[in-house]
């Protein structure tokens, strides 16, 4: 009896499950102040993100379509900025008025070809943000550039039709208060394109 106990652990141990690398799996333990030990294990963080209430959904829609929208319009302006110091360096020795308009005129029509096509494309809103872009980037608001270049009843017509459209062409730029948000948008958008702002 002793032999077939003896023949039967071993014959138990022989086919037996075999260990693994991975059969034993280590539990750290935290001993209480009672003494008591406890199963202590890491778990990997986890984020958790609560919904958007309705304020916080209306703002990010906001802040995207601001954002597109600038991210379109942007280049315009820079390209607007650039051809205003063109024509005031041409302009700067000139008095004869006859001459400042044909340059002016010239420039105009070059203009109107270059970007008559794209900008017509462009949002109600989406103009309104060129505008404030453009009065960032030239210092002056649309409605002066248009009466310097063009005169006062041009200047006056554009400024109605804007306000019809609830625009306003004498809009000021503020990037401290008011127009901060662009003023984010414009600077990562000039670190990203390697715009100096």
């Amino acid at each position: 009896m002793i032999i077939l106990t003896f023949l039967g652990l071993s014959f138990s141990q022989l086919y037996g499950q075999e260990k693994g690398l991975f059969d034993t799996v280590k539990v750290y333990a935290y001993i209480t102040p009672n003494g008591d030990t406890i199963g202590e294990s890491w778990l990997p963080s986890v984020l958790v993100n609560t919904k958007l209430t309705a304020a916080q959904k209306n703002y990010w829609a906001d802040w995207t379509r601001l954002r597109n929208a600038v991210y379109v319009t942007y280049p315009y302006a820079k390209a607007a900025s650039r051809i205003i110091n063109d024509i005031n360096i041409q302009l700067v020795n000139v008095k004869d008025k006859q001459l400042r308009r044909q340059i002016i005129r010239s420039r105009e029509k070059e203009m109107k070809k270059q970007f008559t096509d794209q900008l017509t494309r462009l949002s109600v809103y989406q103009g309104r943000v060129l505008m404030k872009l453009i009065n960032r980037e030239t210092g002056n608001n649309c409605y002066e550039i248009i009466h310097e270049y063009k005169g006062f009843m041009t200047a006056a017509f554009w400024q109605t039709v804007a306000v019809l459209f609830g625009g306003n062409l004498k809009q000021a730029y503020d990037p401290s208060s008011k127009d901060a948000d662009i003023e984010k948008i414009v600077k990562d958008v000039a670190r990203m394109y390697g715009y100096p702002s």
